[in-house]
């Protein structure tokens, strides 16, 4: 039995738009099939926005952006039974993240997915925000649905300007 089984990691999440209305997901180095948009845990002592900008600079490999907005709430998420064991070593038993809006000003050429010696992704694209739930792994369509229902207006809002 895992000890801390119903401890949530704390985590960022970005969702990232381009200049045409497009996120930013990558396919992660463990899955053939499903895509994601970028995200990683809170450093001790980090501030929300500090850990985001931070996860966007490994994962992504661009400081091109800027905060829109924030999501109203944590949202949380269970791990698969079978991954909790070998996933964080046991510790957690899926992760509560605050998802950020982000405003991308850069090129394609200003991204870099190899950025770090430990890169998260083995490639990206922008995705239609309508298809990023279909192409989520499936424990994490609820939160794409949840994160895209908050940041529905700050979305729109971004897209007309």
């Amino acid at each position: 039995m895992v000890e801390q089984k119903d401890k949530y990691r704390p985590c960022v999440g970005i969702m990232l738009l381009n200049k045409q209305g497009h996120v930013f997901v990558g396919k992660r180095f463990d899955s053939d099939f499903y895509w994601q948009m970028p995200q990683g845990g809170i450093n001790d002592g980090e501030e929300l926005e500090q850990a985001a900008l931070r996860e966007l600079l490994e994962e992504v490999g661009t400081d091109k952006a800027e905060i829109v907005a924030k999501s109203k709430d944590w949202v949380y998420y269970n791990l698969p039974e079978k991954v909790i064991p070998t996933c964080w070593n046991g510790k957690y038993s899926g992760q509560k993240q605050r998802w950020f809006l982000m405003k991308f000003y850069g090129e394609d050429k200003d991204i870099d997915i190899n950025y770090t010696d430990y890169p998260e992704f083995k490639e990206w694209c922008w995705q239609s925000v309508d298809g990023l739930v279909a192409n989520v792994i499936p424990f994490k369509k609820e939160v794409y649905k949840t994160v895209v229902e908050q940041l529905s207006s700050q979305i729109k809002a971004s897209i007309i300007k």
